[in-house]
């Protein structure tokens, strides 16, 4: 019975380092909340019925598009169902009888990067980059880049939020990255 007992430990002792490996398979893309808009963004409008007035609107400095027949209309903060929703009460309101509109959004606003990579500056979003994927779009590392972490700024309302973060982690649209040089 002694024998049978330290033969399963010693059975379990190999398997036991299987079980140390606690770095995550996959990373979360998405880490917040639905998409909400801001300036830069540009949303494609499908009113049904009026092809007159479907269109792209680019969202301006104060946050608003400037729709045909009722003027600007603010979206800043909004989801494109909530931005829906008030350019439907917007044209329901004196302009058409039961307007049915949709919106989704045609651009994403951009990212920044600067520091040590190839080409700083900005550049178009997609939909899932990483900070790696951003990196890669600015031509890579320069010779002296830190190539474990950077930092990045982050607008959240009217607050912008720093952190020094891994280069798995997810970029939204309007994130400033500095990829900063290593200490020898």
């Amino acid at each position: 019975m002694r024998w049978l007992s330290l033969f399963a430990l010693l059975l379990f002792i190999p398997l036991s380092g299987c079980a140390i490996n606690s770095a995550p398979a996959t990373y979360m893309v998405e880490t917040e909340g639905p998409y909400t808009l801001d300036t830069g963004d540009v949303l494609r409008v499908f009113v049904y019925g009026d092809d007159q007035i479907s269109n792209q609107y680019m969202v301006d400095d104060n946050g608003s598009i400037a729709f045909p027949l009722v003027g600007p209309i603010s979206v800043r903060g909004q989801t494109t169902q909530l931005a829906a929703a008030r350019i439907t009460a917007a044209l329901a309101n004196g302009f058409m009888r039961n307007p049915n509109v949709a919106v989704e959004i045609a651009t994403y606003r951009p990212f920044f990067i600067q520091g040590e990579v190839i080409n700083s500056g900005q550049f178009p979003y997609v939909y899932g980059m990483t900070i790696r994927a951003a990196i890669s779009t600015a031509g890579g590392f320069t010779d002296t880049a830190d190539r474990t972490r950077v930092t990045i700024y982050r607008p959240n309302g009217d607050q912008m939020i720093k952190g020094n973060i891994e280069l798995d982690f997810p970029v939204r649209p309007g994130d400033t990255i500095v990829v900063l040089d290593r200490w020898l």
